[in-house]
């Protein structure tokens, strides 16, 4: 005699953009870089500049660039990975050279940049440091942290995480948005 097994409903996500009801996984995305979060609705006026790519915030001396970047964090034991929308912030030169870039579907490089983006999982997320590779046919560009550098974030970039805890995730960022 054989069993059959029930088939588990996928998990079901609205979607908060178009409050649609998707049954595969939504990308947990970040507006905007924690640098630009945490300035005060005057600061962001009249000292950041930010769009759905890229964000630069300017100081007296001191002027900060960001780009919005992927991440694709393995799901173990599963068939759907957990992507992620985030942001780093790249060196003047990177960032001018990503920009003059940014329209040209060829461009393939690796650029060295600083996680800016705080993920609810993880102590501190920001200042981790990744390999920013470029894509052709304009995608955005997807991120490696550096796997010397040692951070609980970056151990389950390389190790996987559990289905469980990418719901888990996806929930918690859902949740955030009511």
């Amino acid at each position: 005699m054989f069993w059959k097994r029930k088939k588990k409903k996928p998990t079901e996500f609205k979607c908060a953009n178009c409050g649609q009801v998707h049954s595969e996984w939504p990308a947990l995305a970040f507006t905007s870089p924690a640098n630009y979060a945490y300035l005060s609705d005057e600061e962001r006026e009249n000292h950041g500049t930010l769009n759905t790519d890229f964000c630069v915030i300017e100081y007296d001396g001191q002027t900060d660039r960001f780009i919005r970047v992927t991440l694709t964090q393995k799901v173990n034991n599963n068939c759907e990975n957990l992507e992620y929308g985030l942001w780093v912030s790249l060196s003047e030169k990177s960032f001018f050279d990503y920009l003059e870039n940014f329209d040209n579907e060829n461009h393939e490089t690796t650029y060295f940049g600083w996680l800016c983006s705080n993920i609810n999982e993880y102590e501190d997320t920001m200042s981790i440091p990744c390999n920013v590779n470029t894509r052709t046919g304009n995608q955005r560009p997807e991120i490696i942290p550096h796997e010397d550098h040692d951070h609980p974030f970056v151990r389950d970039y390389y190790n996987g995480i559990t289905k469980e805890e990418a719901e888990k995730r996806i929930n918690t960022m859902l949740n955030n948005l009511d």
